[in-house]
């Protein structure tokens, strides 16, 4: 390690520290502000709580009451927004930001499909007189691999008496999964995989590495946790197996129809 003597060490403390500043603020002033209100489409509306996500460069906001957020700390470039709200589909905008500037981004969610749900006729009862266990379609493949006890599982009610707050929070207890908090945020890897290999996310179906670690709690209805490729099931093996796969189920994802 090189020496200087008291007074050199002073005199280039005096030189760097000039520069450290001058380099803060031009890396401040070079980052962007992103703001913009969510509405829903099909009424203008504002949608509040909508989780505005910015993966590659770790920010995120909540819209308020009136579907306003902003973020800060943006670099100029393109940048690309993951919208999740209750009751509407996710929704991936791309938005072009310049250095140092304000960039205002309306978003428009799409609740139509909700709409024509909801607005639906309802036929007259029918008596049922057989007997049967009532099933969630969607989760039919969920159960089959539950019965197999390859993985690790858990339900909605599981999740809602754990008390957790996210999707690593619900799972950091499991055998083999390692929990990280450090550097903006927190997140999960498996025991078995190589250092910095982080799981592959899949949420109703779909691979989403980018959404799936944020998606709300409170709209999950099932997770399966695999830890490596000795558990992974053949649905999933083509993915990155030897990082392990988390699944998610999501209460607005389609619905599987009854065969």
């Amino acid at each position: 390690m090189a020496l200087c003597i008291p007074s050199s060490c002073r005199r280039l403390t005096r030189l760097a520290l000039p520069l450290l500043v001058a380099a803060q603020a031009v890396h401040a002033q070079s980052a962007g502000m992103l703001r913009g209100r969510v509405t829903d489409k099909s009424n203008g509306m504002p949608v509040s709580q909508a989780q505005i996500n910015v993966p590659a460069h770790d920010r995120s906001a909540l819209t308020d009451d009136d579907g306003r957020f902003s973020i800060s700390g943006l670099p100029a470039g393109v940048s690309r927004l993951v919208v999740h709200a209750q009751g509407f589909p996710t929704l991936r905008v791309d938005v072009e930001m310049s250095e140092g500037a304000v960039t205002d981004k309306p978003i428009e969610l799409d609740s139509t499909e909700a709409g024509r749900l909801a607005s639906a006729q309802t036929l007259p009862a029918v008596p049922v007189t057989a007997t049967t266990k009532p099933l969630n379609y969607r989760l039919v493949d969920f159960e089959r691999r539950r019965q197999n006890g390859r993985g690790q599982y858990l339900t909605e009610s599981e999740i809602v008496k754990s008390g957790a707050y996210s999707v690593a929070d619900a799972v950091k207890t499991m055998r083999g999964v390692i929990y990280d908090c450090g550097g903006g945020g927190c997140h999960v890897h498996m025991a078995q995989a190589p250092q910095r290999c982080l799981p592959e996310y899949v949420v109703d179906g779909q691979e989403m590495n980018d959404f799936g670690p944020t998606t709300p709690i409170r709209d999950i209805i099932a997770i399966e946790v695999y830890t490596g490729p000795t558990e992974v099931p053949g649905e999933y093996a083509g993915r990155n197996a030897g990082c392990g796969v988390v699944v998610i189920w999501t209460r607005s994802g389609p619905t599987r129809k009854q065969q």
